[in-house]
């Protein structure tokens, strides 16, 4: 990018400045172009090599058109911020060294909010203000408009932006608030109390199960012990075996086998008597 004697160029953290003229110098028995730099801010001079220009970033100041598009981003409610605060200066500085006013707008909406919610640092307070003031000393130069008139102009923009990027927060906040609220309802109608009453059922299941099956106790409530044939008291565990000791106890007490043992003598006699 050439520039001619009288054009009004921003160098990056310097400000506006303006060409005054433009020289060769030799330097270390090299010899190159340098333009002479007027810094309006601090009526300062600041050579710039001719073949580094697009290295430090200089370029030519906005014209109108260009500051109605600064005003509309300042005031569009559009604000990143980092949370580390080392990833959010270094991007703030990265942004600050292209030169550019819509980068150095970015840092002046982002800084300024942040400022508003908590401390800045020292060197973040710094930037804030360099951001500033090279943004109103641009606007005013090209708008031939005084400094503090073009200062209250940025400061309505910005609260411009800080209205909208409220407005913005707290509906993200109210969607996601509806969101929670509606999701696990239908997953609790839906589930839970499918689960609990077939809970219920199985636990009823259990419990009368085992109701049922005791009626089989009343085995124990037999009047009179059973005898077992040597005259002691039969045990039993189960009814049924206790029935079947019943019956042999009986075929024990059959008195048929008592005619075997009558003795050899007296069946003699008898036959004697009978012949």
């Amino acid at each position: 990018m050439t520039f001619q004697v009288g054009d009004k160029v921003i160098y990056p953290n310097h400000g506006l400045g303006i060409v005054e003229r433009i020289e060769e110098k030799t330097i270390l028995g090299t010899t190159c172009g340098f333009f002479h730099l007027r810094i309006v801010a601090n009526d300062t001079t600041v050579l710039v090599p001719v073949a580094n220009v697009d290295g430090v970033g200089l370029r030519k100041a906005i014209d109108d058109a260009e500051v109605d598009r600064l005003f509309t981003l300042l005031g569009d409610g559009k604000i990143d911020n980092h949370q580390n605060w080392k990833g959010r200066f270094k991007d703030n500085s990265d942004k600050m060294r292209t030169g550019s006013i819509y980068d150095m707008a970015d840092v002046l909406k982002s800084l300024t909010f942040l400022s508003k919610s908590k401390s800045l640092s020292f060197r973040e307070k710094r930037m804030l203000d360099r951001a500033k003031a090279l943004i109103i000393s641009e606007v005013s130069e090209v708008m031939r408009q005084k400094a503090l008139e073009v200062e209250e102009q940025v400061d309505r923009a910005l609260e411009k932006c800080f209205t909208t990027k409220v407005r913005n927060i707290n509906r993200t906040q109210a969607r996601a608030k509806v969101a929670t609220a509606t999701k696990p309802v239908s997953v609790a109608t839906a589930t839970k109390p499918v689960v609990a009453t077939a809970t219920v059922k199985v636990a009823v299941a259990t419990a009368t199960k085992p109701a049922v099956t005791a009626k089989p106790v009343v085995a124990a409530s037999v009047k009179s012990p059973v005898m077992n044939g040597n005259g002691k008291p039969a045990v039993a565990t189960k009814p049924v075996v206790a029935a079947k000791t019943v019956v042999t106890a009986k075929t024990v007490m059959s008195a048929k086998p008592m005619k075997a043992t009558v003795p050899p003598l007296v069946a003699s006699r008898r036959t004697a008597r009978a012949s």
